[in-house]
């Protein structure tokens, strides 16, 4: 899947980016320098210079930290609430799968960057802030994925055998149903991280999300919007930047969904 090995290759390249920033980024990106205003690329600035002379790419170098930051952090808060509340639901049944998948149903029915957008304006703008509106946006999609894995899962002979033999419903449900749903949740995983990519640089582009001076893409592209016919490269490398990694997400995420699925194999 060659595919699937690019994109696994490019989100490793953002995570060394990341972790390596403050040797690879060759400025300070809170520097400003009042003689370099809005210079195209060149050979001291390869990716040009912004509206108050601060060096592009350190910035873009810089801003990959907040967007896998805000995409691992986001999507854990959502696997942390969501799959307990899900196995709760598809293994309990009755009046418990009851409540939780009509809430599920309606915190669905609002769109999911819209509720993000509404918890971050509630908590605060604050990179912070904008993870936990992004993981708590998100948790529904959880809930409702592993809800119906277990609810295939429970019939099965090994966990009906569990059951005759003895073992209490906790741990039937942790020792034998979770571990044969994870593979799909993986998978959901990392496409959920794409999404959480986006929705950082939306809530950043919207003043919700990282605060400047820190840099971020999204608030790179909200300042950039006011520079495109003469400074162009302001929001070409940021907005390239958040497109090349959702995309690898997406291909990594579409390459483990084929690998874990055994009817694939």
């Amino acid at each position: 899947r060659p595919g699937a090995l690019l994109g696994l290759a490019v989100v490793l390249g953002f995570v060394v980016l990341a972790l390596a920033a403050s040797w690879i980024s060759p400025y300070d990106p809170v520097a400003t320098s009042w003689s370099d205003l809005r210079k195209a690329p060149s050979a001291a600035h390869w990716f040009g210079t912004d509206e108050i002379g601060r060096d592009v790419l350190a910035r873009v170098v810089f801003g990959t930290q907040a967007s896998l930051l805000a995409g691992v952090v986001s999507v854990s808060i959502s696997l942390a609430l969501g799959v307990p509340i899900g196995l709760a639901a598809g293994f309990a049944g009755g009046w418990v799968d009851g409540v939780i998948s009509r809430a599920t149903d309606a915190f669905l029915a609002c769109p999911f960057l819209i509720l993000a957008i509404a918890l971050a304006a509630f908590l605060g703008p604050s990179l912070t802030n904008a993870m936990i509106a992004i993981g708590v946006s998100a948790t529904p999609i959880f809930v409702r994925l592993t809800r119906g894995q277990v609810l295939n899962v429970k019939v099965e002979d090994y966990v009906e055998a569990a059951r005759a033999v003895g073992n209490p419903p906790w741990r039937i449900a942790f020792a034998h149903v979770l571990p044969n749903v994870t593979a799909p949740l993986i998978v959901q995983a990392t496409l959920a991280i794409a999404a959480a990519v986006i929705a950082e640089a939306s809530l950043s582009f919207l003043g919700l999300g990282q605060q400047p001076p820190a840099p971020s893409w999204g608030s790179m592209l909200n300042t950039a919007k006011n520079y495109v016919d003469n400074a162009p490269w302001m929001a070409i490398w940021p907005g390239l930047a958040i497109f090349v990694l959702v995309l690898a997400f997406n291909l990594l995420g579409d390459g483990l969904r084929d690998a874990l699925d055994p009817r694939q194999r």
